[in-house]
């Protein structure tokens, strides 16, 4: 069962707010999976419409960073009638628009997406092949990460299943 979720509270009345990167290191998306599930990635994506060089990338971290926190309607399931995901919820889980990093110590890069100063803005998406498709271990996070020297705007999102 896939869930959507996105670098900002569920939108309801309004449209989905734009996330500033800051000028350093920032991640803008963070799913942290449960001691009990692991959780593969079907796809992911981001857009902005500003022209700054920067990176963006997804990642497997070790180390949370701590986020604004999403509520269980933050993780939306796309078909009707399936139960709440297990991910784990919190300031240092699941969450979007990180205030600190934290002192990583491993990581796993699953793609990278460079961008120059003359691309007119950008959209990206990406949805993994079965046979390559990226499965994160339990108790470990995936970061959807933007370095830009500039800050900008950027929505992103991540399209998951748990496993097991």
């Amino acid at each position: 069962m896939p869930y959507m979720i996105r670098n900002a509270a569920m939108a309801t009345t309004a449209a989905q707010a734009a996330v500033s990167t800051g000028t350093a290191i920032k991640t803008m998306l963070q799913v942290a999976t449960p001691a009990t599930v692991m959780a593969r990635v079907l796809a992911w994506g981001f857009s902005t419409s500003e022209d700054e060089a920067g990176i963006v990338e997804l990642l497997q971290t070790d180390v949370a960073a701590t986020v604004t926190a999403h509520v269980a309607s933050g993780v939306q399931p796309l078909d009707p009638g399936v139960p709440a995901a297990l991910f784990t919820l919190g300031t240092s889980a699941t969450g979007y628009t990180a205030s600190a990093e934290g002192a990583i110590t491993a990581t796993r890069t699953f793609d990278v997406v460079a961008m120059n100063a003359s691309s007119n803005g950008l959209t990206y998406s990406y949805q993994f092949m079965p046979d390559e498709q990226p499965v994160i271990p339990i108790s470990k996070f995936l970061r959807v990460r933007a370095t830009f020297s500039t800050a900008i705007n950027l929505r992103c999102w991540v399209l998951m299943e748990q496993v097991g």
